[in-house]
Formats: structure tokens, sequence, C-alpha cells
């Protein structure tokens, strides 16, 4: 049964208010995260841990949380309430990120990171579909395309803090990590005080979910972005890849912030063009983006080169990940948004352990170039099962 949105307010910047705040809080949260994602493979490294010891710590992190997407992303939609689990989710990201700062052993790290992912579990599924729920039909695209621009805004800032602090106190990542709980205080404020609950037409309620609740092209989406997926391993293999050719440890948060910095530029734009021409070409160019990206990470060992491809890497960002949340979005009723991003989100975090575990054993027993080419093919593949997809649905 579809649910209507019953209200209207007063547009912040020409989007809705919700749509405005949740982009300020995980732009907040994204600030305090992204500081201690950019340094982390290094850290980790400094404690002894391997390339695979690294890609597992990352994949375990984010696909044994991922579960909890499903199931909140259910639990939102039953109880038809977003703003809890947002508020949850939020507040474990923001109280466990500073004890990185006291830990020892990589086994340490990956109990916390394990920890404070589970946090991201609670709160994604809810927030993407109060998201969904707070934009009009035409301009989901858009929405979700702000979402992703202020959250890879925090992800620029982010690292330019990390590096700020590390040009400071050289080789002090601990202090990174203490540092980086004060912006994520601010976006926990942000979502208490500012952000509402989506109101709408009373439904009945949501009872157990069936496999026919969804469409054959949700499904056949879903697999395809398995596909995708199963190659996309941790960006932290990307930051190894620099640091290995000669890039400073202070300077690896830039790399990582020319990668966000033009995710942000483009990804407003590419969600409003996804409202306008159809999300699948718009996910197709995204996949064929990143082979050619993943292929030049294989085979490139200069620096100008691998900066290049970092700022291609955020194009491919930008076309993909919030216009794949849109397409979720139109493929499933509106009463079920919170549990089909919530399957969607769990589908891509437990993938990750996979794909992070194949990547890191290529880069530790072969060499640092093989785990981008299986990438890259992996992501032609997909490419071409879109471009089916599409010709499919026309």
């Amino acid at each position: 049964m579809n649910i209507e949105k019953t209200y209207t307010e007063k547009k912040i910047l020409g989007l809705e208010r919700n749509i405005f705040f949740v982009g300020i809080t995980s732009f907040l949260t994204d600030t305090t995260t992204k500081m201690i994602y950019a340094i982390m493979p290094l850290f980790l490294i400094t404690l002894g841990a391997s390339k695979t010891e690294l890609s597992l710590i990352e994949g375990v992190a984010e696909s044994t949380a991922s579960i909890i997407k499903a199931l909140s992303g259910w639990w939102s939609d039953k109880i038809r309430k977003n703003k809890p689990f947002m508020i949850i989710g939020y507040a474990f990201t923001i109280f466990l990120s500073p004890l990185f700062a006291f830990v020892n052993t990589p086994f340490q790290v990956l109990v916390i990171r394990f920890s404070e992912r589970l946090g991201k579990g609670i709160r994604t599924a809810p927030r993407d579909s109060l998201i969904a729920a707070s934009s009009e039909e035409s301009s989901k695209g858009k929405s979700f395309g702000f979402h992703k621009a202020m959250d890879n805004s925090g992800a620029i800032i982010g690292p330019l803090l990390a590096a700020g602090v590390l040009l400071l106190f050289p080789g002090n990542y601990r202090r990174v990590f203490l540092f980086a709980a004060i912006p994520g205080l601010l976006g926990l404020i942000s979502v208490i005080y500012f952000v509402k609950e989506a109101k709408s037409d009373k439904v009945k309620p949501l009872g157990p979910i069936l496999f026919k609740d969804f469409s054959k092209k949700y499904y056949i989406f879903l697999f395809i972005v398995f596909i995708f997926t199963l190659g996309n391993s941790t960006d932290a293999l990307l930051l190894v890849k620099a640091s290995d050719i000669g890039i400073e440890a202070a300077f690896i948060p830039i790399i990582y912030l020319i990668f966000n910095a033009v995710s942000v530029i483009f990804s407003i734009s590419a969600g409003i063009l996804s409202d306008k021409i159809g999300r699948e070409k718009l996910i197709i160019f995204g996949y064929i983006i990143y082979s050619v990206i993943y292929f030049g990470f294989g085979k490139t060992s200069s620096k100008t080169v691998l900066i290049l491809l970092f700022a291609l890497y955020g194009l491919y960002s930008a076309t993909t990940d919030g216009v794949q949340k849109a397409l979720v979005s139109d493929l499933i009723d509106k009463d079920k948004r919170g549990t089909g991003l919530g399957i969607y989100n769990c589908l891509l975090g437990f993938t990750l352990l996979p794909a992070s575990l194949i990547a890191g054993f290529l880069y530790d027993n072969i060499n640092n170039s093989v785990p981008f080419y299986y990438g890259s093919v992996l992501a032609l593949v997909a490419a071409i099962l879109m471009m089916i997809f599409y010709r499919k649905t026309i």
C-alpha cells in the first residue's frame, strides 16, 4: 500500500527541511569517520597488521554488522518511525570513535570498528527511508544526491583535519582519533533537534516480510549489485597503494580528500540527471568508469596518474552511490522502503567481506596490481548485466 506525504514545510536552499538537516548530520558524522578512516590503514600497519589483516578488519566490521541494516529497516517500517534509529546509530559512532586512541593491537581495532559499524547498521536504512519519504517523487534523485554530496563534504573536511593534525604532530595518529569525536557530537545534536519524522497517511501495521513483497526487478538489480560489489573491496587498499608508490603518510588524507571533493561536485548534478534520463544509465556509466579506474590503479606506478585516478574515483562515486539508493526506492512499495533499503545496504556490507578478503589475499600473495585487475573485470561484467537489465525494462 502506498503512503503519501500529507504536509509541506518551508524549504531550505530549495530542499525539504528534513533532507537539509539529515545532510548536515551526515556531513558532521562523516567528518568524524573520515578523519579516522583516512589514517586507519597506516595506523594498522604501525601495529603490525598485514594487508590481508587490514582487509579482514574492514570486511568483518562492515559485513557482520550488515544484518542490523536489514533488521533496523524492517523495524522502522513496522513502527513507522525512523528518527530513534538514527539517534542511536549516530551516538554509537560518536562515543566509540575516540577509543581508537587507546588500542595496541589490530584485534582491538577490529572490536571497536565492529561496534562502531553496528551504529551505522542501525541508522542507515531508517535514514534512507526518511530521505525517500521526505522527498517529492520527482526529485528523489536530487535528494539522495544532496545527501551523498554532504556525506562526501564531510569526507573532504575529515581527511583535511587529519592531515593538519599529522603535520602538527607527525606520526601521532592517536591525537587524530581524539579530535575526531567533536564534529560527530554536533551531528548528533542536529538529528535530535532539527530532524522530524516524515508524516504520512495511516496504513495497516506491517506484517511479516515475504519474498513476493518485492518485485522481480528489485531482486535482479540486487544480483547485479552483488556482482559489482564482489570486486569493490575496501578503499583502504587504495590508500595503501598510494603509500606503496611513495606518497608520504601526511599527504595520504589529502589524496582521499581529492576523491571526495570530486564526488561532492558531481553528486547533486548526477542525482538530478538521474531524475531526468533514468537512473540505470548513470549506474552503467559509473560501473564502466570504475572498471577503467581500477585497471589504472593496477597498472600505474606514477604519483601523478594515481592522483588523477582518485579524482575519477570521485566521479564514479557520484554517479552510483546515491543513484543506486534512489533506484532501489523506485523499485519497492513506499510502505516497505526501510526494509527494501535495509536489504540493499545489508547486501553491500555482507559482500564487502569476501571482496576485501580476496583483494587483500591477492595483494599480499601475488602483487599490488592483481586485486585491482580483479575488481576491474567484475565491474565490467556488472556494467554489461546492467545494460541488459535496462533494455529489459524500457
